[in-house]
């Protein structure tokens, strides 16, 4: 009560001398959550593009001293996938064999061009964090007979189906018609900015044997149907006899899959079981691989791995870096704040000179003196604090709801503000609660 008394005894003085307080305080909490929300709005955002994911694609080739990049090499097959799954199921949940286009869709008299164009098997969809908001994603069968149906993302719904329910509907694909089985979930931006609700997933085989492939090897009658027997994965090609332009009223509709030009696939995606290291599945997929491949002891890999966590880990811990970094330019005013709390202190010591002495003549110890004084300090600095972090948190609050910005309640950050302010008060309350003690009771009574 004492030392309550002799705050209250100058309000004024007391609010002016914890302001330093409030706003360092209040800077370091507005600051801590809206750092954890751009961790965690980060996190979520890569979480969307699959966790625990291994990429495998092709080694660079080198020609005439230019290097192609990664993926140069056209040396990944779907039966990798299949190994990597039978081989390695302590560490691999799921793998999926992946294949890339691009081109025009047409919906009626609209047209449009996806971002991405992706196959994938009946793991894919989950291997990448897509789920399916309307309809059904495509099963394993499908895969199998390069079934002419694929899934949209909610751009391409709402741009070319405005109005109207996509599903079963179809959709033109370059020169081949699809049926629209399912509508996926929103996923908005990624980590780039790019939109990943503007792509059409289909089966892989759907995009090699259907969007890619030669055209001329299977019979095609005019009500659609074709000679299956003349369809051939292992066919020898030729040139000679291929019809380059096929009607566009009978090859749209074919049911009959093109040959494939080639067996290989742009990339393998993998999921790797929760709680298994991706760098730990990666050595075990290592030895498959080559085995696979029939590489020698002593030759190169002719794959890449990409482990998708260690990108996701380097956005946090920039976030984390930045966030620090202005942590700590906050708490250079919490010191600035710790200093007028010395100064006013000092100024309180020196006017409470003959009150510090009567104590003293009747009885109190230096101790009591000292800690009078230190418990006004560390009074000061934690109401600064409380109110510091109730400012803070509706600072964060205003940031989040008027300017958009991701922020999350951090119990952490509370705790921190209060410990730090109690801190500020006990070190620089210390040296003024001290000289107050080492006065002489009678050159203090005798203070004017």
């Amino acid at each position: 009560m004492t030392c309550l008394s002799g705050l209250v005894r100058n309000p004024m003085r007391a609010a002016l001398t914890v302001l330093g307080i409030v706003i360092g305080i209040a800077a370091v909490v507005a600051i801590m959550e809206i750092g954890e929300g751009s961790k965690k709005q980060v996190s979520d955002q890569f979480a969307s593009m699959g966790t625990n994911v291994v990429t495998i694609s092709g080694a660079s080739v080198s020609t005439a001293g230019v290097n192609t990049g990664m993926g140069g090499r056209a040396s990944l097959y779907p039966n990798d996938a299949d190994a990597l799954m039978k081989e390695c199921p302590e560490f691999v949940k799921a793998a999926s064999p992946v294949v890339r286009a691009s081109g025009q869709v047409i919906v009626g008299n609209q047209n449009w061009s996806p971002k991405s164009i992706m196959g994938g098997n009946e793991h894919y969809l989950s291997i990448e964090g897509w789920k399916v908001a309307r309809g059904n994603g495509f099963n394993k069968k499908q895969v199998e007979e390069a079934s002419r149906v694929c899934l949209i993302g909610n751009t391409i719904a709402t741009e070319l189906y405005a109005g109207t329910d996509p599903i079963g509907q179809d959709i033109r694909i370059k020169d081949v018609v699809f049926t629209v089985i399912g509508v996926l979930e929103s996923k908005g931006a990624d980590g780039m900015g790019n939109d990943q609700d503007d792509c059409i997933i289909l089966p892989w085989t759907g995009i090699r044997t259907r969007l890619m492939g030669a055209s001329g090897s299977a019979t095609i009658t005019k009500g659609g149907a074709a000679n299956a027997a003349s369809v051939s994965s292992t066919s020898t090609f030729s040139t000679s006899g291929i019809n380059f332009y096929p009607g566009c009223d009978i090859q749209p509709y074919t049911n009959a899959p093109h040959p494939l030009r080639t067996r290989t696939v742009d990339s393998i995606s993998v999921q790797v079981h929760e709680g298994k290291e991706p760098s730990a599945a990666m050595d075990a997929m290592t030895p498959i691989l080559r085995r696979q491949h029939d590489l020698e002891p002593g030759v190169l890999d002719d794959f890449n791995m990409r482990d998708r966590s260690q990108f996701v880990k380097m956005m946090t811990d920039t976030t984390t870096t930045i966030s620090s970094l202005l942590v700590a330019v906050a708490m250079i005013s919490l010191v600035v704040g710790g200093v007028g709390i010395m100064n006013i202190m000092m100024v309180s010591v020196t006017e409470r000179t003959r009150e510090i002495g009567l104590r003293m003549a009747v009885g109190a110890r230096p101790m009591d003196i000292m800690l009078q004084f230190l418990l006004e300090s560390i009074l000061l600095c934690t109401i600064g604090g409380l109110i510091g972090i109730g400012i803070g948190r509706a600072a964060s609050v205003f940031v989040s709801t008027k300017m958009g910005w991701p922020t999350a309640s951090s119990i952490e950050a509370m705790i921190l503000s209060v410990s730090v302010a109690a801190g500020i008060g006990i070190i620089f309350g210390w040296y003024p609660a001290w000289k107050a003690s080492k006065l002489d009771p009678i050159d203090a009574l005798h203070h004017e």
